[in-house]
C-alpha cells in the first residue's frame, strides 16, 4: 500500500476479476467492488469484506485507483466511459488500470479520455488464466507512463509475479497480443502431438513425460496435456474468449503489416470448435477436434 493508494474499485468480478480483487483485500486495502451481476458482488463481499455498488462510478467514488477486468472493448467503454462510467467518479490525481484484453486502439483512446480528466491510465492485461489469478501468479503487462506504472506496481504485485512496463500506453495491448499469437500455435502444436501419439497406439502420457524435457516442453505441455488425453475442456480460458483475442490479433496485424498465416488457421480451427458447440470449452479442445475429424 505505497503512494498513497489505499482504497481501490475492482470492476468486474468473473472467473479473473474475483479472485484478484479477494488479493486486494487481503493484502489490507479497502476494495470497492462493481459487477454487472449484482450477486456476484454481494457474494465477494459478504466473503472478502469491503463494499458493493449499484454502478461503476458509485464504486469509483473516493478510490485511489480503479482496476476493470471486463469482456471486451465495448464492455470497458460501458463501465469507464458510460454514462455510469467510473470516469464520473474518479477524482483528478487517481489512476485507472485496465486488465482486459482488449486493442489497443481503445488503450489509446481512455489514455486520452483520463488525460482530460486528469487522471492517469494504464492499459494492463494478463497471462496465466483462472488459475494464476487463483494463485497470485499472474503475468501483466503494462503500457503507460513510468510515473503512473511506478504508482501500481506495489498493487498489481499482489495478484502479479512479473508486472513489466512495456512502454506507452497501448503496448501492454500489443504485447498481449503477441502472447495469445504464441499460445495458438503452442496448442495445436500440443493437440496435433497428442493425436499422432494416439492413433500410433503410444501411452500418450509416458511420450509427455518424455519430450516435456526438451526442446518440447511448454507451460501448455506441462499444464494441459492431462485433460487433454481425458478429453476434458473445462479448465480454463474459453474458445470465445481466445476468438475475440485473436480477432483483436489479426485486424492489428493487418494494419501492421505483419504475416500471421498459422494464428489465422488456428482461428479457423477454432471456429470449428465453436461450430461443434465448443465455445465455452477452453482452448486445449482444438484436439478434440482433430478427434473428430475422420479420414476418408
Amino acid at each position: 500500500m505505497s503512494n498513497n493508494i489505499t482504497t481501490v474499485a475492482f470492476i468486474g468480478l468473473g472467473v479473473m476479476g474475483f479472485p484478484m480483487a479477494r488479493h486486494l483485500a487481503r493484502a489490507g486495502l479497502n476494495v470497492r467492488v462493481f459487477n454487472r451481476t449484482p450477486e456476484k458482488a454481494e457474494t465477494w463481499t459478504r466473503q472478502y469484506g469491503g463494499s458493493h455498488h449499484t454502478t461503476p462510478r458509485e464504486a469509483a467514488s473516493g478510490a485511489d485507483l480503479v482496476l476493470v477486468c471486463v469482456g471486451n472493448d465495448d464492455d470497458v467503454r460501458q463501465v469507464t466511459t458510460g454514462e455510469q462510467g467510473a470516469l464520473s467518479g474518479m477524482a483528478k490525481g487517481s489512476l485507472l488500470v485496465d486488465h482486459t484484453t482488449a486493442s489497443a486502439d481503445l488503450a489509446e483512446e481512455l489514455d486520452a479520455a483520463c488525460r482530460e480528466h486528469g487522471i492517469g491510465f494504464v492499459d494492463a492485461p494478463v497471462s496465466g488464466g483462472q488459475q494464476g489469478a487463483e494463485n497470485g501468479a499472474l503475468t501483466i503487462m503494462c503500457g503507460g507512463s513510468e510515473a503512473d506504472f511506478a504508482r501500481i506496481e506495489p498493487v498489481l504485485a499482489h495478484y502479479g509475479r512479473a508486472v513489466t512496463l512495456m512502454g506507452p500506453a497501448g503496448s501492454g495491448q500489443l504485447t498481449k497480443m503477441v502472447n495469445q499469437i504464441c499460445i495458438a500455435g503452442l496448442v495445436q502444436g500440443l493437440a496435433e502431438g497428442l493425436h499422432f501419439a494416439e492413433q500410433a497406439g503410444l501411452d500418450r502420457q509416458r511420450v509427455v513425460d518424455v519430450v516435456s524435457k526438451g526442446a518440447a516442453g511448454s507451460w501448455q505441455m506441462e499444464n494441459r496435456h492431462a485433460t487433454m488425453i481425458d478429453d476434458e475442456y473445462a479448465h480454463g480460458f474459453a474458445v470465445d474468449w481466445m476468438r475475440k483475442d485473436l480477432g483483436i490479433c489479426l485486424e492489428q496485424a493487418r494494419r501492421l503489416q505483419a504475416r500471421l498465416p498459422v494464428t489465422a488457421l488456428v482461428d479457423q480451427f477454432y471456429a470449428d470448435v465453436q461450430v461443434m458447440g465448443g465455445g465455452r470449452w477452453d482452448t486445449s479442445s482444438l484436439l478434440r477436434r482433430l478427434r473428430a475429424v475422420k479420414p476418408d
